[in-house]
């Protein structure tokens, strides 16, 4: 019987004979094919290392930011600091030199003859009742409004990011007579009052984004063993919100603690001042003279409690800021 034998398509090798090897097979590889995939001049080698070069420059960029950054931000504070043990004079004539000697009567000056001991405790009331009332308040607001659907939840919502856009000056004089109307003016309560509302915009939009993240099991597992809206509120809800708690708290602390406009506003009683107004009282005191190593070293009483509280809790502001990137 006879067999046709089919010639090989064009363009394809024999098939190999009987004493064919691995040499030819390897000798058939196409050239230039071990320089694409990876050899000498290589692309996926070349395009690595331009993506190297490139993300070092740009860590390189970043970090030298970042330092002029914190430059910018430590050398005024250390200069302040530096400048509360120096007299009047030294810090006239060579403000950047070092004290040649530490004078703490400047802050004993600034804390008993400038008044800033009832300016500190006077702020201290404030802040803390404003604080703590704006966190009650935003927070239960917040979780209405995250987990409750209504009739006007939206509305509601809206009507406190609009509280974030609408300036505080414009509501400065309506404010006074408001105030005045209701014999809440140059009081310490009143002022408490106004920086809760000045505050509980921010808090209740910060909040609400937070509690949309936390899981609704818990506290449906708490309602069903019979829990009450209000305790699981106060005793599952507000412990899982902590991170969030206490990250809008430290913004509202600083806001509400260098907080000038309002008080000079609507508390001129010199006996209820805060320290942003004897801070500026201390300045002024002196006419053109001015007790300038007295001013700093107020300054510097009124900065510490701010940085204090930061370093305390910057592990916590980061923390609830990212706890709602990822479920």
């Amino acid at each position: 019987m006879k067999t046709t034998d089919t010639p090989p398509p064009a363009g394809t090798d024999p098939p190999p004979g009987p004493g064919a090897g691995v040499g030819p097979a390897k000798e058939r590889t196409a050239p230039g094919a071990v320089g694409a995939s990876g050899g000498p001049g290589g692309g996926a080698r070349g395009s690595g290392t331009r993506g190297e070069r490139t993300g070092g420059v740009l860590n390189v960029f970043s970090h030298g930011i970042l330092v002029v950054w914190a430059f910018l931000v430590v050398m005024p504070l250390l200069w302040a600091v530096l400048s509360s043990f120096k007299d009047d004079t030294s810090i006239l004539s060579s403000p950047w030199s070092l004290p040649d000697t530490l004078r703490f009567e400047n802050w004993s000056r600034a804390w008993t003859q400038a008044h800033m001991s009832d300016y500190f405790l006077n702020t201290i009331v404030v802040v803390a009742g404003s604080l703590v009332g704006t966190l009650l308040l935003g927070s239960m607001a917040a979780y209405v409004l995250a987990r409750f659907d209504f009739p006007g939840n939206r509305f509601i919502y809206y009507l406190f990011i609009g509280g974030m856009s609408f300036p505080v000056m414009l509501a400065l004089v309506p404010l006074f007579y408001v105030m005045n109307n209701i014999g809440l003016l140059n009081t310490i309560h009143g002022l408490i009052l106004v920086y809760i509302a000045y505050s509980l915009p921010f808090t209740v939009f910060f909040l609400t984004s937070f509690f949309r993240t936390l899981p609704t099991s818990v506290a449906e597992a708490a309602l069903i063993d019979g829990a009450s809206h209000t305790r699981t509120f106060f005793q599952v809800m507000l412990p899982m919100a902590k991170p969030g708690l206490i990250s809008v708290g430290i913004f509202n602390f600083l806001g509400q603690w260098n907080q000038y406009l309002l008080p000079t506003v609507l508390n001129t009683d010199p006996d209820k001042k805060v320290l942003s107004q004897g801070l500026v009282q201390l300045a002024v005191s002196q006419g053109y003279k001015g007790d300038w190593s007295g001013l700093f070293a107020g300054l510097v009483m009124a900065m510490l409690p701010v940085l204090a509280t930061y370093i305390a809790f910057q592990r916590q502001v980061v923390a609830g800021l990212t706890a709602g990137a990822l479920k």
